[in-house]
């Protein structure tokens, strides 16, 4: 009996030291090259996999630009809305093996996706050539 509950204690400190995956979910403001606020996504993470939504478009200057770099059914639809990271998967606090889709230029790429000390980093890749763009949580 005490040996079970010397083991139970043991497992939950250990459960406890564990180091907690950090929850991307809400919302995030992203930025062009130059620094300026681009537009703010909605992330959620539903059934284990992680999902980004265009939730507002910044500096524009119409209310809801359709894509026009869009191919097949997405050309012409409201890029407010529009899903921009397709189910990635959480693997060593890093989020891979989905897409990140890019409505400025219709073209869809392979991603990554971590939080690093409250800012959320995405990464897109072309071949073995990647970008990096650093969203800030939106207040």
């Amino acid at each position: 009996m005490q040996a079970s509950l010397i083991f139970f204690t043991l497992l939950l400190s250990l459960n406890a030291l564990a180091k907690s995956t950090p929850d991307p979910s809400g919302l995030w403001h992203t930025f062009d090259d130059d620094g300026e606020l681009e537009s703010t996504v909605a992330v959620r993470v539903d059934d284990g996999k992680l999902y980004a939504n265009v939730f507002e478009l910044h500096n524009i200057s119409e209310p809801n630009p359709a894509c026009v770099a869009c191919k097949g059914d997405l050309l012409g639809k409201p890029v407010i809305g529009m899903q921009v990271i397709n189910g990635l998967t959480l693997k060593k606090q890093i989020w891979r093996k989905g897409t990140l889709f890019d409505p400025k230029t219709g073209s869809t790429h392979r991603a990554r996706v971590w939080l690093d000390d409250g800012t959320l980093f995405v990464r897109g890749y072309v071949g073995f050539l990647y970008q990096t763009k650093a969203w800030q949580r939106a207040p």
